[in-house]
């Protein structure tokens, strides 16, 4: 005996629309943001921005706090997750004039999940068959927070 199991079109759309819904979480570009709580200066390039664990030995001024967040998929984030974080406040903080910027933490939590499934069922006069799948994606979200420092040039 063969058993045929067919999806229906419209079966077949409802899982293209879940596909759609995922990808586009996917590739959301994840905000930053920042309060000022000093002078902005003219812009510079990110990769100007030093990173700082802790405040430098050098005099410097707080231009602004910084927030940035990355969502990602199939992953509670990690370190790819972080590096991207750390990206987005030293542009942001670029943006601002800030030649620095001091990490205050990290922050990994699982923001949302996205679930489906299908099925199908075959039956004849004799016999039945039921078929079905699903499963679901966590969404997880790591956020970071930085100040934004301007490091006075030695001399």
């Amino acid at each position: 005996m063969t058993v045929r199991i067919v999806m229906s079109r419209s079966t077949r759309r409802i899982g293209m629309v879940w596909a759609g819904a995922a990808l586009g979480l996917m590739t959301a570009c994840a905000p930053s943001s920042h309060v000022l709580v000093g002078t902005a200066r003219p812009p510079i390039a990110a990769s100007l921005v030093t990173v700082y664990s802790q405040p430098p030995q050098q005099p410097f001024e707080e231009i602004a706090v910084l927030n940035a967040s990355s969502k990602s998929m199939f992953n509670a984030g990690g370190q790819r997750s972080t590096d991207k974080v750390v990206e987005r406040l030293k542009t942001e903080a670029a943006q601002l004039g800030a030649n620095g910027i001091i990490l205050e933490g990290f922050d990994q939590t699982q923001s949302g999940s996205i679930g489906t499934g299908v099925g199908s069922e075959s039956y004849s006069r004799r016999s039945s068959v039921g078929v079905g799948a699903g499963g679901s994606l966590g969404i997880f979200k790591t956020t970071g927070k930085a100040r934004a420092i301007y490091v006075q040039p030695p001399g």
